[in-house]
Order: C-alpha cells, then sequence, then structure tokens
C-alpha cells in the first residue's frame, strides 16, 4: 500500500528512553510500528535535537533495528535549509513526540491513532480523543 503521507519522529523519549547524550533502551513496539508504517507506505521523518555525532548514532540504532529514514532533520532527503527563504517547521503529517500535549500514548495507541484516523480535543484537563465523544446536537443554523 503507497500513501504520500510523512510521519516526523522524535528519538529520544519516543523511540528509545531519554538517555540523552547517551542511547536509551528501544520503547516497546517502537521498531515494529515504524517498519509496519515504512511497509504500507509512510515515509519517516527523524526530527530530533540531536545534531552531529549523536544524530549519526541515532540514525546508525534505528539501522541497525531495521528502520531507514526518509529523511533527517529536514522535510526531504538533500534539503539545504536556507532560513532567508524557508521556516524550519517541517513539512509532515504527523508528528509524533514524546512531548505532544498530552504526553506519549505508547506504539501501539499511535499505530491506532494513524490507522483510525483518530483526532483530539483539549476539554478542561484532559485531551480526548474526538472519536470517543459524544456527538453533541447543533443548535442553530450553523453550530
Amino acid at each position: 500500500m503507497l500513501n504520500n503521507k510523512k510521519i516526523a519522529v522524535d528519538f529520544d523519549g519516543t523511540i528509545v528512553d531519554d538517555a540523552y547524550p547517551a542511547i536509551g533502551k528501544a520503547k516497546i513496539f517502537a521498531f515494529e510500528t515504524l517498519k509496519k508504517l515504512q511497509a504500507e507506505g509512510y515515509r519517516l521523518i527523524l526530527w530530533t535535537y540531536r545534531h552531529g555525532k549523536t544524530l549519526d548514532e541515532a540514525v546508525e540504532f534505528c539501522r541497525q533495528n531495521g528502520v531507514e529514514f526518509y529523511a533527517v532533520n529536514s522535510s526531504f532527503e538533500g534539503e539545504v535549509f536556507d532560513s532567508e527563504n524557508q521556516s524550519r517547521k517541517l513539512d509532515a503529517d504527523w508528528f509524533i513526540d514524546d512531548r505532544n500535549l498530552g504526553g506519549f500514548p505508547g506504539w501501539g495507541e499511535i499505530y491506532n491513532i494513524i490507522q483510525e484516523r483518530i483526532e483530539f480535543r483539549v476539554e478542561g484537563k484532559e485531551v480526548l480523543a474526538y472519536s470517543k465523544l459524544k456527538k453533541e446536537k447543533k443548535k442553530g443554523l450553523f453550530w
């Protein structure tokens, strides 16, 4: 199955336990989920604070675990960043990061969120999945 979706994935605290600048233990189901997403045609981008030697180590660790990225810290392979003409914001459809609003739900949940296209909203102090919310009756013509 091919698609054009790009997923930006953080490394420390997301793919592996946070042990920066060392490489932590792989998170449960991280590499299995990433490989499955790649097999389904998703383009994975490693989007991390790491650079230089620590970035090279992270990329190699992922490669040794069966995941090679479409791009690393860029929107596409070979991108030359021009701060005069470009935003530093990455061109991706989804971002997976341990610092997401609501925290990191785990790789099993991440896969379900992507497959079921689950969206979220914040209500009070809770982050709720739209798929699990009751549909509210419309009260007027536009709302």
